[in-house]
């Protein structure tokens, strides 16, 4: 397993910060918060991007997020997926392999609505391997279609495509209706991505995101899906996710040292 710190830990620091503090920090895999590689983009090209990773040793194999073209129509569908193609590009040229994208249903939810998600991941997928990537389904706690591990592996399955796979987030996990059996439905081949937190003294009816705090430190039962990743003998990103107001604004540096070191605790990594 592959211990990754997520750009969104550190939000309010500039692109190319991140990268140089992660790594003074002992990180060698950053998963890319992909409004923060746009805004740099704007001001920088593709190769100075991918030789700003190469100076530090940092890989780059997958970016966060993609929202709103699972469910949407009309004209914010359209939207959506130009964004989504636009992003597809810029990963390719710069050899990021994976991309998350959100099961972010609204309700009411209705057959129709389900059919259109179905539809709209079989076009994920094959976009995704027209270029040689991966897409990574995030179920959502709160979504009204896709808020559980069992629905996002059935909805993975059904695909049936080897670019569309499985991203594992624990806050949605352990905040929404899924179960620790459904991690049964987890295996080397459907698990693209992994992120890590925790949560303390929240109710998980009213945790959100902002709640997320270090791995190791909350309340979430966090070793039986370790346990269960070295199962199935998962080799991919497990990554720090941390959308937390208060952790912004620890400085990018310290916050990759810290976030690593409880990354590799987790993970059995410590003496590394």
């Amino acid at each position: 397993m592959i211990p990754t710190l997520s750009q969104v830990c550190s939000l309010t620091s500039r692109f190319d910060a991140d990268i140089e503090d992660y790594a003074a920090g002992k990180c060698e895999s950053v998963e890319i918060w992909l409004t923060k590689l746009e805004d740099y983009l704007e001001r920088h090209s593709v190769t100075e991007v991918k030789d700003w990773l190469a100076k530090f040793g940092v890989a780059a194999p997958v970016a966060s997020f993609q929202g709103g073209i699972l469910a949407s129509q009309g004209e914010r569908r359209k939207e959506a997926w130009d964004l989504f193609l636009r992003r597809l590009e810029i990963c390719q040229a710069i050899g990021i392999g994976t991309i998350v994208i959100t099961c972010d249903v609204p309700p009411p939810l209705s057959q129709e609505t389900i059919e259109r998600v179905q539809v709209s991941l079989v076009q994920a997928a094959q976009e995704c391997g027209k270029r040689g990537l991966r897409a990574a389904l995030e179920f959502q706690a709160t979504s009204a279609f896709g808020n559980n591990l069992q629905t996002a592996a059935a909805l993975v399955a059904e695909v049936g495509s080897p670019h569309l796979g499985i991203c594992l987030d624990a806050f949605h996990f352990f905040t929404g209706p899924s179960k620790t059996e459904d991690f049964g439905y987890l295996n080397s081949a459907n698990l693209f991505h992994v992120q890590l937190c925790d949560l303390l003294d929240t109710p998980r009816e009213l945790a959100s995101d902002s709640h997320r705090i270090l791995p190791g430190d909350g309340d979430f039962p966090l070793q039986p899906l370790i346990d269960h990743l070295r199962s199935i003998n998962y080799a991919g990103c497990v990554s720090l996710e941390l959308l937390n107001p208060q952790l912004w604004q620890v400085p990018p540096r310290q916050l990759g040292e810290i976030g690593m070191t409880a990354l590799r605790k987790i993970l059995g990594q410590a003496a590394m």
